[in-house]
């Protein structure tokens, strides 16, 4: 193993860590602006479902998309290690101002403008490139959108009458019938009886991330069959044990989809090393390192944008909070299903924004808001240029 090559890794797993602490905020700023966990018991919560990411998303479908932005003809060391500098440095910077920039993105920047100036654009593979762009627009939308619509269930929840019971019922029907059609159509299930088919499911990682929403969705639509019974105080104290429920699969969403990031650039490294062939070979301990270095920068927590995410946006209540995690899980889930690199922090701003939204629109503050979008829409470019340069003195040194 080269001594470049053991540096990128090493700087790999501490812009790994740098993440962790960066995105903390993303996982924690609801939990903690509603008072259900202090910001140390919310940290440990949260670095330990960043870590259980690990045990349910085993593709690595995110980290394969990543690999892929640019081309494989013109991949070198010295293209990655200019492309975590400049990412490292992105990110601390934006982390020391409270600005919640996209650590993906600083990431996938870096990487696509360092092999720009290696070789010019035809380095850059278009179509990972695009998607990754149009979720910028695309994720924080449907984390609001399902934040909004699940804010309105709970809303009228809390009134009496048949229709919010009827709406309740029928997404429980839902979730049931989806579970019975995996059961029946995956060829893994065809045989058994339905205990072991559902033991199987169980087991199966690429179903568990799906029955964990559907648990959620199920326990949901459960409460709010009896919100309407219940006085404020009540309610609030049972959305508040809901809301570690939420917060819990928004972490696992964030390490499944952030850690594999620098898993895919890891990997690259040791092909392009020749370490191994191809991406299918990606060692265990890739995958066990990025998930342990994610969550240890977690506990080391993140203030600063905590205060912007979690109240600077709107004032979240227990019952927003849950349905800001909530919608920004499925979210989270949906995209690593589709292999898209997406923001963590996009997506649970949108779904605060989204929440905030069903008071009314003046509740969303907005200006503060249009600052994020700018931090969003500017992250690549900056992150690229920026890696352009650390390539010219990296390749200067190393020519």
């Amino acid at each position: 193993m080269s001594v470049l090559l053991i540096v990128i890794i090493v700087l790999a797993i501490i812009f790994d860590y740098i993440n962790g602490f960066h995105d903390a905020a993303n996982s924690i700023a609801t939990i903690i602006s509603t008072k259900v966990l202090t910001p140390i018991q919310a940290v440990i919560w949260a670095a330990l479902f960043n870590f259980v990411a690990f045990f349910i998303f085993k593709d690595h479908g995110v980290a394969n998309t990543i690999a892929k932005t640019v081309r494989e003809d013109f991949i070198t060391l010295p293209v990655i290690l200019s492309g975590l500098l400049a990412a490292i440095a992105w990110n601390l910077l934006t982390w020391w101002y409270a600005i919640p920039s996209s650590s993906s993105h600083t990431l996938i920047g870096g990487f696509a403008g360092a092999a720009i100036a290696h070789a010019g654009f035809s380095a850059i593979d278009p179509e990972p490139i695009i998607k990754t762009i149009s979720f910028i627009v695309l994720a924080p939308l449907i984390g609001m959108v399902m934040a909004f619509i699940i804010s309105l269930w709970f809303i009228y929840s809390f009134r009496r009458g048949a229709i919010p019971k009827l709406i309740s019922l029928g997404v429980i029907v839902v979730v049931v019938c989806l579970v019975y059609l995996v059961m029946e159509t995956d060829p893994s299930h065809l045989k058994g009886h339905y205990s072991s088919r559902l033991a199987n499911i169980l087991l199966d990682t690429k179903n568990f991330k799906w029955l964990l929403l559907g648990f959620i969705l199920t326990a949901m639509s459960v409460f709010t069959m009896f919100l309407g019974s219940l006085n404020a105080a009540r309610a609030t104290l049972y959305l508040k044990r809901f809301q570690l429920v939420s917060s819990a699969a928004f972490s696992i969403g964030h390490g499944g989809n952030d850690a594999q990031k620098v898993m895919g650039i890891i990997t690259v490294a040791l092909i392009c090393d020749h370490h191994i062939t191809q991406f299918s070979q990606m060692p265990v301990w890739v995958p066990l390192a990025c998930y342990s270095a994610i969550s240890l920068g977690t506990l080391s927590g993140g203030s600063k944008i905590i205060k912007t995410m979690g109240t600077r946006i709107t004032k979240i209540t227990p019952f927003e909070g849950v349905a800001a995690e909530t919608a920004g899980a499925i979210t989270l889930f949906l995209t690593e299903n589709l292999k898209i690199p997406v923001s963590t922090t996009h997506t649970i701003a949108g779904s605060i924004m989204g929440v905030g939204a069903t008071k009314r629109l003046s509740a969303v503050r907005w200006g503060v808001t249009i600052n994020l979008l700018w931090a969003w829409v500017l992250t690549i470019p900056v992150s690229g240029m920026l890696a352009g340069l650390v390539y010219l003195v990296v390749h200067f040194f190393l020519r």
